[in-house]
């Protein structure tokens, strides 16, 4: 197991997670996504619906796609097609952290979220913070969402092997413990089935594709399909 892990993780997160990566633009565009979109005009969101926040950086922003290529979009499609209509606000800022997360937090609960989808901290570990402190930031962040009323689902990241085993497993046991202690629902890993696929990635071998975006955006479904009824009950 840890060695299919390295070679998942071993071809990602070499460079941060931003806007900034040269030849992101130059890239042939990937393959048009599928239409996830409901397939009527029924399903109006309209204002009851519930709120769902994306709270990350440019892995949820969908850097180098359209907006409505970012998994943030094509889950709402998704659950569109089985009847649950959700609104969505897509907070991924390109190469933040999760202090930077933190600090913009109290303006995205003001929009009372009954939701919010936590995807933060590759960033982190990219640039070697120590992962002490992404926990703090992060268990800041999720207690801040469950004050508010929030339901939380935390998603984990992975760093590549060559940061060190020590490092990448403290970074690695950050998300399962946060989430084990606070009591919300996690998501291991968000590139699972996504990374080192150079078919579901952009040429820089980091940022997912358009077909990499639906991966994951199938992936996360049953996660907030789970949370969206317990928040129902």
């Amino acid at each position: 197991m840890w060695v299919r892990d390295a070679l998942l993780t071993g071809c990602i997160l070499m460079v941060p997670l931003s806007g900034c990566s040269d030849g992101i633009e130059s890239q042939a565009p990937p393959p048009p996504p599928q239409d996830l979109s409901a397939t009527s005009d029924q399903l109006d969101p309209g204002d009851g619906a519930p709120l769902v926040v994306y709270l990350g950086d440019s892995l949820a922003a969908g850097l180098g796609l359209a907006e409505e290529e970012a998994f943030p979009a094509l889950v709402e499609g998704l659950l569109r097609r089985e009847g649950i209509v959700i609104r969505t606000v897509n907070a991924g800022v390109s190469g933040d952290t999760s202090a930077g997360g933190l600090s913009r937090l109290n303006w995205l609960l003001r929009q009372s979220p009954a939701v919010v989808v936590v995807e933060l901290g590759a960033n982190d570990g990219l640039r070697g913070l120590e992962p002490e402190m992404t926990e703090h930031n992060l268990r800041q962040i999720v207690e801040q969402c469950l004050a508010a009323g929030a339901g939380v689902l935390l998603v984990g990241m992975k760093v590549p092997p060559n940061y060190g085993g020590d490092y990448a497993r403290r970074f690695e046991e950050v998300y399962p413990r946060l989430a084990n202690e606070l009591g919300v629902a996690l998501m291991p890993f968000l590139l699972e089935d996504v990374a080192a696929d150079p078919a579901l990635n952009l040429g820089d071998g980091i940022h997912p594709n358009a077909a990499g975006q639906q991966r994951i955006a199938a992936n996360i479904v049953p996660y907030l399909k789970e949370i969206l009824g317990a928040l129902e009950k």
